[in-house]
């Protein structure tokens, strides 16, 4: 008898919640190891130098699937152009949020690509077909709302940088959408391979469109682009292990403690406080993203709850000639 989806054997949701919190602790810190140089180097150039650190940890997690050696270990894919798209789409929503960050306080571009949830609710209908209700709209309302606030006429972050980290975050989103295009039996690290090769190729080739490499300027400078990979890579890697470990509604609903988490790491490092560019704002743009997981989380508990029902039905022994008679 098949059984319909649920918790599966050998998860652990809380040690799943810490990796959780720790990637985004170590990507806030490579945002600010990002914003320390963006007076030296382009966003063009960091988001490349970013990616030759991300391939490291894409191809750990592949050589680590167990899915994927079972399957001989093969690097093909039907859907290999989507699979190039996505990471093209990954390499300009870098130069978005990297470039913001050197414009905006950290805390404010942070929270602005916590969007992303919005446009990935509101995509999933032109993209994939899929019907968004009138909850999961208001939702989305509530969360743009929440943007409005961050970057409206009268606060100190409205303007076209201001635009940066929300196009950052629709690319996000865009990506996330996508990725549920492919089939069923492609492993999840190696659409990242793809994504994490391509998104390298399009960065070295936006740097070089932006004017070209830099010279590293000191010693230093090398050692802090090299943490900032580092972090990077950590938080893949930890987010890889978290997702494996529980069941991806489990974690969504954390990835708002970046907010906060943002906020003090801004205050520490750059003696930022932009209350008042944050505040209603990043309260719409959580409660809307938290409403979302709430919502979709629903729908597939009651969607897993008809197909064992389907299955039960199913299963049912048919009744014998006896007990016709």
């Amino acid at each position: 008898m098949k059984h319909a989806p649920g918790p599966r054997a050998g998860d652990n949701t809380v040690l799943a919640i810490l990796l959780c919190l720790l990637a985004l602790l170590f990507f806030d810190l490579m945002g600010l190891v990002i914003k320390h140089l963006s007076p030296r180097y382009s966003a063009a150039e960091l988001s490349a130098y970013r990616n030759v650190f991300g391939l490291v940890p894409s191809f750990i997690a592949l050589y680590a699937s167990a899915a994927w050696r079972a399957a001989g270990r093969r690097f093909a894919i039907r859907q290999w152009k989507l699979g190039l798209f996505r990471g093209l789409l990954i390499s300009f929503a870098q130069l978005m949020f990297y470039g913001s960050l050197a414009f905006m306080p950290f805390a404010t571009a942070s929270t602005l690509s916590y969007a992303s949830a919005i446009f990935a609710c509101a995509l999933a209908w032109p993209l994939l077909g899929e019907r968004v209700g009138p909850l999961r709209w208001l939702a989305v309302g509530i969360g743009f709302a929440g943007v409005v606030f961050v970057i409206g006429p009268s606060s100190e972050a409205f303007g076209w940088a201001a635009l940066m980290p929300l196009g950052a975050a629709a690319l996000y989103a865009t990506t996330a959408i996508t990725a549920r295009l492919f089939d069923d039996d492609v492993v999840t690290p190696l659409v990242n391979v793809y994504s994490a090769g391509c998104a390298l190729v399009g960065s070295v080739i936006l740097a070089l469109f932006w004017g070209g490499f830099s010279p590293l300027q000191s010693w230093t400078d090398l050692a802090w682009i090299a943490l900032m990979g580092g972090f990077g890579g950590v938080a893949v890697l930890l987010y890889v292990m978290a997702y494996r470990m529980t069941e991806q509604s489990n974690l969504a609903p954390f990835s708002y403690f970046g907010i906060p988490m943002a906020f003090v790491l801004g205050w520490a490092f750059y003696d930022e406080a932009p209350w008042g560019d944050l505040f209603p704002g990043a309260l719409l743009i959580a409660a809307g993203g938290l409403f979302i997981v709430w919502r979709e989380r629903r729908l597939s508990l009651s969607r897993s709850a008809s197909q064992a029902r389907g299955l039960a039905t199913a299963d049912a022994p048919l009744p014998s000639d006896k007990s016709v008679s």
